[in-house]
């Protein structure tokens, strides 16, 4: 421990998760309602895995790498929906700090992962509609693992950094974290000293993570519209839109609300909102995405 704040406090093992409060009549609807949620998003991504492995037309670069958005999507959910469950089942709101931590580490992975295999679709994307002749030679196999394998790898090393530097403090409480689930800032302000440079290298570790992908995703899509408009055929429009509009939709969606709970002043009315932007961009958007992309297939192998 060796920290001279902690020794007139007590050091705590556990923290308490009040994902929605207190409220006695909540527990069992929510308890309905997000078991449903997590069954669909599983099931679903489940289906969509297997009909792009069933069917020979979708052998292609990009459900190849929607494949790997629905692996992720379901193993997302499942780093949170599980606990949560529990705890409106059994009442227990208690997380031990190993738990806690391990929690935010794959949250962290697979947002992380999220953020690359979103900015390599979106590049897909991008080289079909802006370079259709030169799609097929460039979208090989083997150019298809490369950008897959990466954002996995990225995601374990950043979260690994990122989970070290926490699991060097210790905790005095207070020990209530009104949180959906363990993220690193209202994990963090419960430690008992310092967390300045802490906090420092996540940002500067979140940044080289994020920044990138976002200028690589915005780029990508400020392409495909300029070449969109200077399209002649209304076929040819029609067919670009088709192709990337429900990719764009996810992504807007993401980022959105990544922007709303982690970027903009935390507002007194933002604080409020925090809990609900959480559960849209980590139980609702898999939902989300699976329906999209699900009335996406449908529509293409209809075309």
């Amino acid at each position: 421990m060796a920290n001279g704040e902690c020794r007139n406090k007590t050091v705590i093992t556990t923290f308490l998760l009040l994902e929605f409060g207190n409220i006695p009549e909540m527990p069992s609807f929510l308890f309905l309602l997000f078991l449903v949620i997590y069954i669909v998003t599983v099931i679903g991504n489940i289906l969509i895995f297997v009909l792009v492995v069933a069917d020979r037309h979708l052998h292609k670069p990009t459900y190849f790498f929607l494949c790997n958005l629905s692996c992720l999507e379901t193993c997302y959910s499942s780093a949170v929906l599980p606990r949560m469950l529990s705890s409106f089942l059994t009442g227990d709101k208690s997380i031990s700090i190993g738990s806690c931590i391990t929690q935010f580490y794959f949250l962290g992975c697979l947002a992380v992962s999220r953020s690359f295999l979103l900015s390599v679709m979106s590049y897909d994307q991008y080289l079909a509609a802006c370079t259709p002749f030169h799609y097929r030679a460039v979208m090989n196999s083997r150019y298809c693992l490369q950008p897959v394998a990466w954002p996995w790898m990225n995601g374990f090393l950043v979260m690994a950094i990122s989970c070290f530097l926490i699991s060097q403090h210790s905790f005095c409480g207070p020990k209530f974290i009104g949180h959906l689930f363990c993220d690193f800032t209202p994990v963090i302000k419960l430690s008992c000293g310092d967390t300045s440079l802490t906090e420092l290298l996540v940002f500067i570790l979140s940044s080289v993570c994020a920044l990138p992908t976002f200028l690589l995703t915005l780029v990508s899509y400020i392409r495909i519209i300029t070449t969109v408009l200077r399209m002649s055929s209304t076929t040819g429009v029609q067919k670009a839109f088709s192709t990337c509009f429900s990719h764009l939709i996810v992504i807007t969606v993401f980022y959105g609300s990544l922007r709303i709970v982690y970027v903009l002043p935390k507002t007194k009315t933002l604080r409020a909102l925090n809990k609900v932007f959480s559960v849209f961009y980590t139980v609702l958007t898999p939902l989300l995405n699976l329906l999209i992309y699900s009335l996406s297939i449908e529509r293409r192998r209809t075309l």
